[in-house]
């Protein structure tokens, strides 16, 4: 066993329980704000996908994102280029997700790509400390455990939060 088995391990779980998370939901459900400084359910689910996609394909492979190249970015009519990080909340707040289908499959071939790198990296590539703005530098390893694994999972956490104020039993 090396890194890759664990880094493999913990996207496929973000990604199984992503989806499961937005399984059954309706727009409205996915599109609702809470009062006060909070996103919806689609940006969080949007954010942790562009995300992935971003590091992965933009940052690593040196290659247009998913978002990009498969054309996401016009059938859901959003930015181009930002995912989520250092958006003003007001912005995050009116992004609107316009179709959830769209959306789960965007999220599972982004970290499914996510999950053909690390597979496919040698461990010495994935020890290459690599710049990540607005954190700084670090191993490549460590990018997918930080940004992608952990702040997924506290992201993931939100959603349940946003579905429990809904009044909508959470999947996990």
């Amino acid at each position: 066993m090396d890194i890759r088995d664990i880094l493999v391990d913990g996207i496929e779980q973000l990604s199984d329980w992503l989806d499961d998370n937005l399984d059954g939901l309706t727009l409205e459900q996915v599109n609702w704000c809470p009062d006060g400084k909070t996103v919806s359910i689609g940006f969080h689910a949007w954010h942790i996908t562009r995300t992935a996609d971003n590091i992965t394909n933009f940052v690593f492979r040196k290659q247009p994102p998913i978002w990009l190249s498969e054309g996401y970015q016009e059938r859901f009519d959003l930015p181009k280029n930002p995912q989520g990080t250092g958006m003003p909340l007001e912005d995050a707040r009116q992004l609107v997700i316009s179709d959830l289908g769209l959306l789960r499959e965007y999220g599972r071939k982004a970290l499914a790509a996510s999950v053909d790198y690390v597979k496919s990296t040698p461990v010495e590539t994935l020890a290459e400390i690599q710049m990540v703005k607005p954190l700084g530098e670090m191993p490549q390893w460590r990018v997918y455990r930080q940004v992608i694994m952990t702040h997924g999972f506290m992201h993931l956490g939100e959603i349940n939060t946003n579905k429990g104020l809904q009044g909508i039993q959470f999947s996990i």
